[in-house]
Parts: C-alpha cells; structure tokens; sequence
C-alpha cells in the first residue's frame, strides 16, 4: 500500500514523499531506518488502483546481483550514484529492471536517500537490502556493502538453481510419459474394445481396470475436477494464515532425508544474514529483527523470536540457541565460540560454508535418487498400460482362430 509522508531528518531538513508497505507501521519503521523522524503519514487515495504496481514484475535474481555487483565497480572507481545508476539504466536489457532504476534516478533527483528510493521496490529489494543499504550510506561503504549483498543473493539462490537445473530431465521424461499414455488410451484402446466385444470375449482384468477408470473420468471427471480446485484454494488459502504457513513448514521438516535438507539449507541462510549484519556493525537487536524478517520457515522463525527475546535479557545467542532443537550443534557450538573470541561473524560465516556443503551433498543424492525411482514408476505406468492393450489384442486373435 502506497503512504504518503512528511519528516525531517537529523539535521532539521523537511522531507516529503511516498512509500510503499504493507501498513501504516511498517512504512515508518522503513522511514525510521533511514534516519527520518516521521510527523506525518497517511494512505495515499486515488480514484482507481494502481494497476501497475498490482501487476509489477520481480526482477530476476540474476539481474539483482549483476546489478549490485556493477553498482559496486562503478562505485569503487569513483563516478557518483546517480550517474552510475543512470549508465545500468541504459545498458541494462531487462525491462523490469530499466524501470526500477529509471524510479531510482528521479527518486535520488527528487533528494532522497538511495536506501528509502530502493525501500519503494519491495518486490526487487527486501528490508535486509535496504537496511544494509542505509548502513553502507552512514558510513560511507555502500561499494563494500553492494559486493557483499551481490555475493549473499548470489548463494542465497545457487541451491534453488541446481535442483530447477537437475529436475529438468526428470520432469520431461515425466511429461512426455502422460502424452504416450494419454494417446495410447484415447486413441488405440476403444477400437480394441469395440472388437472384443463384438467377438463376444470378455475382457482382461488390467483393460477392464483401465476402462473402468476411464469411465469414472468421463462420467464424474468434472467433479473431480473441482473438488482438486476446491482443495487446492482452501490449501492456498489457509497457507496464506500464520497457523497455515507454520504447520506446513513444520511438516516439511519432519519428511524423511527432505526435512534435514531444508533445516541445513535454511540455518546456512541464517548464519549468512546474521554474519553480514554483524559485519556491516549494526545493533544486536536490529540483527536478530532482520534475520526473523528473512527467515523462509516458520518454525526456525519463531525459535528464533524466543532466541531473540532470551539474548536481549542478557543470555547471549548461544545459550538459548542450545534449548531450541531446530538449531542443531554445530551451529551452536561455532555461536558459542564466536561470542567467546569476539568473531561471531567469521565462526557463523564457518558453519553456514559447512552447512551448505551438507545441503549441496544431499541434494546431489536426493535428485540421485529421483531417476531411477521415475524409471521404475514409468515402467509400471507402461507395463500396466501395454498389458491393457496388447491383451485385448492376443485374445481377439485365439477367439478369431477359435
């Protein structure tokens, strides 16, 4: 939802603007990590919707780390922000993005802060982005900050690529499977039918299976079909509340060999947000707040709510890490350590590269297995299927001999 505000900043300055959140509390906490004291804000009103804020494309992961990285290079060789966005602006050749920082440029011109312009983009640059954004412009490293946000989202998104890169194949022979068998129904398995039964022969069991099926389809196939609807959007919609996204991701943990994999892949990405905020110096606090914000899992989520609320009273992040059993002991042992030696962000960048490594591995062994379980699946889908054709076929031939 579109606010507009007024404030000034530490230096008495009135600023006006527009920002995009989800509510009125969130748009000022945005506005406040930017270093604006807000006096005014309110929903902004138009006549109709903005459909093109509705419809607004994502940039491409991809794209969002060429861009920091080139934001980075041009940085360090001295050309100015506005400048050097206005030149990725006319090289870049994703129209999403040209868009993006075409807002960006006016956004800069207009006097704001390059950390509250990108704020207005939440579907390209989360809170984390921004926040790290606003660190780099206070301490004058927003060149450090970008290379080391571009070398984040970068690993944040290479395990997702593997396994989108590595389902390729299966998900093709699986497709190409349905058609065989959808053609192999509907266009040689009726004429046998017809001339069994004009034979006079009864049926093979698996052909009268087949058919039998068939003709629930036929007959109740539109029910069916909106009762997996039916499923499906109250699935969605009650994804959608916290009890939802909570029981499922617990669920998730909990499958056998996947459940293991996410907890490693998602305490990798923790321990990788919780070192860059650490390293760009900001508050211990406004770290754990951060992280809950990027946490993917609901369940690690609200450990790590509780996790928060224990060190803030003093017990430090090892030591309530250790009563909570999603965080496994690696990860607490390396915290423990890192508080102890005051290099919590090198000893958590440690076990997020190990923690990766494991995630990597048994990914690699998952997919492993996911070829030879189709090859056998395809090949009882096919056997079954060839048996409800080819024994209508054997059998019209003795009745013919007969």
């Amino acid at each position: 939802m579109d606010y507009t505000y007024m404030g000034y900043t530490a230096d008495r300055q009135i600023v006006k603007g527009l920002i995009t959140a989800t509510d009125e509390t969130a748009a000022v906490d945005m506005l406040s990590n930017v270093g604006y004291r807000v006096v005014s804000i309110k929903p902004k009103t138009s006549a109709l919707p903005s459909l093109g804020r509705l419809f607004q494309a994502k940039v491409k992961t991809t794209e969002l780390v060429t861009f920091s990285r080139q934001l980075a290079l041009l940085l360090e060789s001295g050309v100015g922000i506005i400048q050097a966005l206005e030149l990725l602006q006319y090289q870049s050749t994703d129209r999403n993005l040209k868009a993006v920082l075409s807002s960006l440029v006016n956004d800069l011109r207009g006097g704001k802060s390059l950390s509250l312009a990108l704020a207005q983009h939440p579907q390209v640059f989360n809170k984390l982005y921004c926040k790290l954004i606003s660190v780099g412009e206070q301490t004058g490293s927003l060149e450090t900050v970008f290379r080391s946000l571009a070398s984040y989202i970068e690993r944040q998104s290479a395990s997702v690529a593997k396994i989108k890169q590595a389902m390729m194949y299966p998900s093709i022979v699986f497709c190409l499977g349905i058609a065989v068998a959808a053609i192999m129904i509907t266009v040689l398995l009726p004429p046998l039918v017809d001339m069994f039964g004009k034979l006079g022969g009864t049926l093979p069991l698996p052909t009268r299976i087949l058919m039998g099926t068939m003709n629930i389809v036929q007959h109740y196939g539109i029910f069916i079909v909106m009762a997996i609807v039916a499923l499906v959007i109250v699935g969605l919609m009650y994804n959608r509340t916290p009890n939802g996204r909570y029981a499922r991701d617990k669920l998730m943990l909990r499958i056998p060999m996947i459940g293991r994999l996410f907890q490693v892949s998602e305490l990798a990405r923790i321990c990788r947000s919780l070192a860059l905020l650490f390293k760009a110096g900001l508050p211990l606090p406004e770290v754990m707040n951060l992280t809950i914000q990027a946490t993917g899992n609901q369940v690690i989520a609200n450990s790590l709510k509780e996790v928060e609320h224990d060190m803030l009273r003093g017990q430090g992040l090892a030591k309530p890490m250790s009563t909570k059993p999603v965080f496994l002991p690696m990860m607490v042992e390396m915290a423990k350590v890192g508080e102890e030696t005051g290099n919590l962000d090198d000893s958590l960048v440690m076990v997020a590269e190990n923690y990766e490594v494991e995630a990597d591995r048994r990914t690699q062994g998952l997919l492993s297995m996911i070829e030879p379980a189709m090859t056998i699946a395809m090949g009882i889908g096919v056997g079954f299927l060839a048996l409800s054709v080819f024994m209508p076929i054997y059998s019209s031939l003795s009745l013919v001999g007969g």
